[in-house]
């Protein structure tokens, strides 16, 4: 009996240590478990019959004579039924041993999951940003080791399979507050709750011979939390010395880069009068390359030289960043709501965002691979028209907020001030910070957003565009919707409602599905098509 322990107690330490080598904490378990079971039934074999168990409960020299010698049947049936439930009170705690034994297994087996999860998961962001900085130096992660309890264990086995041992309730509470706070340490060890490494998000400045230029840039550094995570490269088209000068002016803060190709572009008669815009569309194809292939960046934010930031700006596209990067069916992210004119939307909402269909631009983000898909193709001029045609768009969506994350005060420029004064220069900034990337905004992904989409819009009563109006006699907060179902019917309602009219490829603007929120007179308004809407009418334009 003795031989066949020591073999086996010899084969545990040889196996323990093979496994200890391998690092392998799932087959060590197994290994263990079948072990101390067949040492177990060992123990129970070798133990003499019950009846010649003493009073003690173990087994005694005499205690068959005393037997025999006529001691009382009864307090044998006594000795007996003790023996029996001692023997099922040791098993049941031997149970309970290795039950905790297989639990610590588990638990460890799960750490060990997570630090594999977290190791793929940083290369994978190594290989994503491909930022053209010094490389850190990789975070250490420890490896996972099993407790110095289960080492005691396997040390001890052997000599339990002789002595059984109930442990206190008392202990078993404090070795479970023991193991808590391991595991505590182990996932802090790991860096289980500590962020991946923050992507680079570079802001693109389109430039050209406007100074006031200044009051952008004086924006975007005030606000900029990190210069390191959002480095600003301004790229000046047209030559402009005084604009030049201003750029200059910010010395380190930003990166200045010059559109080398200054000339005429050839254009057909007709489209003479057009010539900027094409210089504009060759000024972002170049700038854009720049950004993506020469710096090496994996994603840009757009904004031109006549735009000013919120204070939110960069919290608002660091939390929605993961979200374009996830969801296929998005391919840019905005700061700009074409109908935000105060009064059309909630003031109190600045936390409220939206998908629409409709390229707003204005501020926006875009990623290397879509630009890849975009530049082989990218046109001649009207470059954001472009960008809302089928063809572009593939069914996409982009986010949009409820309140504006930025404002234009440039009515020079090549439209001649075309929008600016009925609506770019009543859109409302928002001055409020808004905690973005402590938000979940899982809900933006579509197959969550169109099923609460779709119900809020439908759900809300059906009402004519004239109870809405003065001396209307609608009653009540709303949400309200007012139904289209033509071309000519969304424009006159739109106008009606101070929202603007215009569509392009059947898109209307900030429309998502066909439909346009707003806030009209202090009620929340869903301009609608009928319910069961499909697909965008290209001919709406």
């Amino acid at each position: 009996m003795m031989k066949a322990l020591s073999s086996l107690r010899s084969l545990v330490w040889c196996h323990w240590a093979m496994v200890r080598k391998k690092g392998s904490l799932i087959l060590c378990g197994a290994f263990l478990f079948v072990a101390w079971n067949a040492l177990l039934l060992l123990f129970l074999w070798g133990r003499p019959p019950i009846g010649r168990l003493g009073e003690g409960g173990g087994a005694e020299p005499g205690a068959g004579e005393e037997w025999g010698a006529g001691k009382s049947k009864v307090g044998g049936a006594n000795g007996l039924a003790g023996e029996v439930i001692r023997l099922a009170e040791e098993v049941e705690s031997e149970l309970e041993t290795q039950k905790k034994l297989l639990k610590q297994i588990q638990s460890h087996r799960e750490l060990w999951e997570q630090r594999k999860e977290l190791e793929k998961r940083e290369s994978e962001d190594t290989k994503d940003e491909k930022i053209d900085v010094e490389p850190k130096k990789p975070r250490q992660i420890p490896a996972v080791h099993l407790s110095h309890k289960v080492v005691e264990y396997a040390q001890t086995v052997t000599k339990k399979t002789q002595t059984l041992m109930v442990t206190p309730p008392q202990l078993v509470m404090k070795e479970q507050e023991t193991d808590q706070k391991n595991k505590q340490m182990m996932e802090d060890q790991l860096g289980l709750t500590t962020p991946s490494p923050q992507i680079i998000i570079p802001i693109l400045v389109i430039a050209c011979d406007r100074v006031t230029v200044k009051r952008s840039l004086d924006r975007l550094i005030q606000y900029r939390p990190s210069a390191e995570l959002y480095p600003i490269i301004v790229s000046q088209d047209c030559g402009h010395a005084d604009t030049a000068r201003v750029i200059g002016s910010y010395g380190s803060q930003i990166t200045h880069i010059s559109q080398p190709d200054l000339a005429d572009i050839p254009v057909r008669p007709d489209h003479r009068k057009f010539q900027g815009y094409y210089k504009i569309a060759r000024h972002y194809r170049w700038a854009l390359n720049q950004v993506f292939n020469v710096f090496a960046y994996s994603t840009v934010v757009i904004v031109e030289d006549d735009l000013e930031v919120a204070p939110d700006f960069f919290e608002y596209f660091r939390a929605l960043y993961p979200i374009l990067r996830s969801d296929p069916t998005l391919w840019c992210i905005s700061a700009w709501n074409d109908n935000g004119r105060d009064g059309l939307v909630d003031p109190g909402k600045a936390e409220l965002l939206y998908r629409t269909d409709f390229f707003p631009g204005l501020g926006w983000m875009l990623l290397k691979e879509v630009w890849a898909e975009l530049e082989p193709k990218w046109p001649k001029a009207f470059w954001d028209d472009w960008m809302r045609h089928p063809e572009q768009r593939k069914n996409r969506s982009c986010i949009r907020p409820e309140i504006s994350r930025t404002i234009t005060f440039g009515r020079k420029g090549v439209s001649l001030g075309q929008f600016f004064d009925q609506y770019l220069r009543y859109i409302k900034l928002n001055t409020e910070f808004v905690p973005f990337t402590k938000h979940d905004l899982s809900y933006l992904v579509r197959e969550k957003y169109d099923v609460s989409f779709e119900k809020d819009v439908y759900s809300a009563p059906l009402v004519k565009v004239e109870e809405l109006q003065h001396g209307g006699s609608l009653k009540g907060s709303g949400p309200f919707r007012v139904q289209y179902s033509s071309r000519d019917s969304f424009k006159v309602l739109a106008r009606n409602l101070g929202v603007m009219d215009d569509l392009k490829s059947g898109v209307p603007r900030a429309g998502y599905r066909g439909v346009v929120s707003f806030i009209s007179r202090g009620r929340r308004i869903y301009l609608a098509p009928p319910e069961g809407w499909t697909k965008y009418d290209v001919s709406w334009s």
